[in-house]
């Protein structure tokens, strides 16, 4: 009788555990797929998933963009009233292809630059969004969509993923002049581990590799497309049966 008291909890443990383990997961979220257009009409497979990976780095920018205020939220105070209106005025300026104020005309490199420049005064995290962003257009083309007429360097595009690698690393190392960080990012200590900066940042270097190795293939794809549909129309006809 004691034998069958004391492993009593022990079944029930293992009663807990196995129901926990058959119980389904946790939602995380759904695909969700762009809406069709007629400008789609327009593009390849290639201009799609090129202007889709597009959109998904700025927006990953934006992100950045609210998570870095939050923690440092002495920047959107320098240029307005609130929060939402610094990151919609980031917005725009990058929509609209515009050149951030604070950057005095400076674009692409030359603007990551100076927005990490450590004696820069201004609201850093604007200036470093928008000339990130600003940096990963240009290696697109200056273009945020893209049509069957447009092409894209390489080069250009593998060059953006290690300027973003290299500026994520100058955010989190790079000091001001009394010795702190340029801006508050991701945070590792005793009792925290925020490393959502870094999985972020890492996101948009994966999509900006594999754009550049696609454009490698896009010629070689549209050979062997091409050949697949003459192939396709020669000999993946049904034949007839009376």
């Amino acid at each position: 009788m004691t034998t069958h008291t004391q492993s009593l909890p022990l079944i029930l443990i293992g009663v807990a555990l196995l129901a926990a383990c058959a119980s389904p997961p946790a939602p995380h979220g759904e695909v969700r797929g762009a809406g069709a257009s007629s400008r789609e009409m327009g593009q390849s497979d290639t201009n799609r998933m090129t202007t889709l990976a597009m959109r998904a780095n700025l927006d990953a920018l934006y992100l950045l963009m609210d998570k870095l205020y939050r923690r440092n939220p002495a920047e959107w105070k320098k240029t307005a009233a609130s929060r939402e209106e610094a990151v919609r005025r980031v917005r725009e300026a990058v929509e609209l292809r515009q050149a951030w104020p604070e950057l005095q005309g400076k674009r692409d490199i030359a603007a990551m630059a100076a927005a990490l420049d450590a004696g820069f005064k201004g609201d850093r995290v604007a200036a470093f969004i928008a000339a990130t962003a600003d940096m990963i257009i240009v290696a697109h083309g200056n273009k945020i969509e893209f049509f069957l007429i447009d092409g894209l360097d390489a080069q250009h595009l593998y060059n953006a993923a290690r300027n973003v690698e290299i500026g994520a690393w100058i955010l989190s190392s790079r000091r001001t002049a009394n010795g702190a960080p340029l801006l508050l990012s991701d945070e590792i200590g005793s009792d925290v581990r925020n490393l959502s900066f870094e999985r972020e940042f890492g996101k948009i270097v994966g999509r900006l590799d594999l754009m550049a190795q696609v454009s490698t293939e896009k010629y070689r794809r549209a050979g062997i497309s091409y050949v697949q549909n003459l192939l396709g129309g020669s000999f993946l006809q049904f034949l007839p049966v009376r």
